[in-house]
């Protein structure tokens, strides 16, 4: 089944191919050539566009994220002008696991895909995300590692009156390793707490502190965050306190305190009195106003659609989703309850998925075996041409016999060398549509009965993760679901080594498995199942 072509006004995906072969990898044999055409070869088989190549043949792994080809693809990724990047193997990307950390960290932070074939990951896939969190986890516990050693000698410097490296808060500075109030920022401290209790507003005490021209240590404006943060520090009442807070685990720029069992307490010169200090923070906390509870995510959100074309949205006092182009509406809980029926027409028999997985392994294991058989024969076509080489030199065949007997031998090499990698770039998708086939499968086998025990986050991820998108029509919801199986025969290999990524055979890698009944499969580049729900 060939993929049909996307409607004339959705972008094809485009990708940038990076090779990098090392001096010593071509000593080896390995052609960036090769490389670069079996890349080029998955990118078509999955109807995606190649917008650049970045070339890195004979550069080391060892540290390549300076390297000037490094810097234009992310460039490029940054941009949007790449939407993903493939690559031969991981190590073909960077050798150095912290640069790996890093390359990853920020095609994730970007949402763009890393695709490696010979560990057959693809983050475009659901299975390919798997990677991602794996990335994330190793990242975060090389982070921790860090802060744990950096934590554990907190504490012993602070007792030991060694500064920290931290700047000492406004209004002070060090002096020989002694925080002091600062002849300059100190006045201006006082000042604060002097405006904040006449006028009781942290706005009016920023605009009157600018007004008159005082800046903060850093040059930059007093602001509401700013007069806060100043007027809670005990610092100024002459109580230092070091290694009492932390970086929140999840939040970016939030801090929470540490047990104060951690905390390490110094004497200083305060700069107010602490009946100052407690008339202004009094008055700071009758006037904090209790945050807003976060607005729930609707469990569809970003998926549904109307069937004019347009998302749909959940108003705030309204729950239902609304298209407020054609006012077409559905609740949400008619919507939920429709997914968690059409649930069961997902799921497969022991048989079913024993058939599906056998027909993968047969389909992976004859195109390999192929892929050995042709480099079986390149190996012999080379020996072979060795041979009539030596047997020229060493005057056993005149010039005109070499020709005619090299020439053939020269023009199979180069249809193996052509053949190999497209026999590759095939069973490079057969592998990651299997890899996240078996993800989807193993997933949602048992979500039906499951589905009402679950909390609403995991009901999330796993909507998310299975499904395409949901059409709201007057009379009927499509659900489109990912990695549907459909019914196909596995790809075959072609004797006569024609059939490339491109052929009927290497299109069908997408499509193989077995179909339930009532699906319209095969639309689009990706394989899914539309279910549909009466209204």
């Amino acid at each position: 089944m060939k993929h049909a072509q996307p409607p004339h006004n959705e972008r094809r995906k485009a990708v940038g191919i990076w090779i990098r072969v090392s001096t010593e990898d071509q000593a080896r044999g390995e052609s960036p050539a090769v490389h670069e055409k079996r890349a080029r070869l998955y990118a078509e088989a999955k109807g995606w566009d190649v917008y650049a190549l970045y070339d890195l043949a004979g550069v080391s792994g060892k540290a390549v994220i300076e390297h000037p080809e490094a810097k234009r693809m992310l460039a490029d990724m940054r941009a949007g002008k790449i939407t993903g990047l493939i690559f031969s193997k991981l190590a073909r990307l960077a050798r150095n696991t912290k640069e790996l950390l890093e390359f990853a960290e920020e095609f994730k932070k970007h949402d763009a895909d890393l695709i490696s074939l010979h560990e057959s990951i693809d983050t475009s896939t659901p299975a390919g995300r798997l990677f991602y969190t794996m990335i994330a986890a190793m990242a975060q516990w090389e982070r921790e590692e860090i802060a744990e050693r950096v934590a554990a000698s907190i504490p012993i410097r602070a007792k030991m009156g060694k500064p920290l490296g931290g700047k000492p808060p406004f209004g002070y500075h060090r002096v020989d390793g002694t925080v002091v109030p600062h002849p300059k920022e100190a006045p201006v401290r006082k000042l604060l707490y002097e405006l904040f209790i006449e006028h009781r507003r942290k706005k009016s005490v920023a605009r009157l502190l600018n007004e008159r021209g005082y800046r903060t240590s850093n040059g930059s404006k007093f602001t509401n965050t700013t007069v806060t943060r100043l007027i809670a520090d005990t610092t100024a009442k002459g109580i230092l306190r070091v290694n009492y807070s932390t970086s929140h685990a999840t939040k970016r720029g939030h801090v929470v305190l540490k047990p104060e069992s951690e905390w390490v307490i110094r004497s200083v010169e305060p700069i107010v009195s602490e009946e100052v200090w407690n008339r202004a923070n009094a008055i700071l906390e009758r006037g904090k106003k209790k945050p807003n509870s976060r607005k729930p995510v609707h469990l569809f959100a970003g998926l549904v659609h109307c069937h004019c074309g347009q998302k749909m949205y959940v108003p705030s006092r309204n729950p239902r989703y609304v298209c407020w182009t054609c006012k077409n509406r559905i609740p949400v809980e008619d919507l939920e309850a429709i997914f968690h029926a059409e649930l069961k027409g997902f799921l497969f028999s022991e048989d079913q998925i024993a058939k599906y997985r056998e027909d993968q392994d047969a389909a992976m294991k004859e195109r390999q075996e192929k892929i050995d058989h042709l480099e079986r024969e390149r190996g012999a076509v080379k020996r072979e041409m060795d041979q009539v080489y030596r047997a020229y030199i060493d005057g056993q065949l005149t010039s005109q016999a070499l020709g005619n007997r090299y020439k053939p031998l020269e023009e199979r090499l180069n249809q193996l060398d052509d053949a190999i990698p497209s026999e590759q770039a095939a069973l490079d998708v057969l592998r990651i549509h299997a890899l996240s086939g078996e993800q989807i499968l193993e997933e949602v086998r048992d979500l039906h009965t499951r589905w009402s025990s679950l909390s609403k986050e995991d009901k999330r991820s796993i909507v998310e993760a299975i499904t395409e998108t949901i059409i709201v029509g007057k009379d009927e919801v499509d659900i489109r679901l990912h990695y549907v199986p459909e019914t196909a025969s596995p790809p075959k290999a072609n004797p006569s080594g024609d059939d490339g990524p491109n052929s009927p055979q290497a299109n069908s890698s997408d499509n193989q498995g077995f179909e339930k009944p009532g699906t319209d499969a095969g639309k689009g580049t990706q394989s899914f199942g539309l279910v549909r729900g009466r209204l």
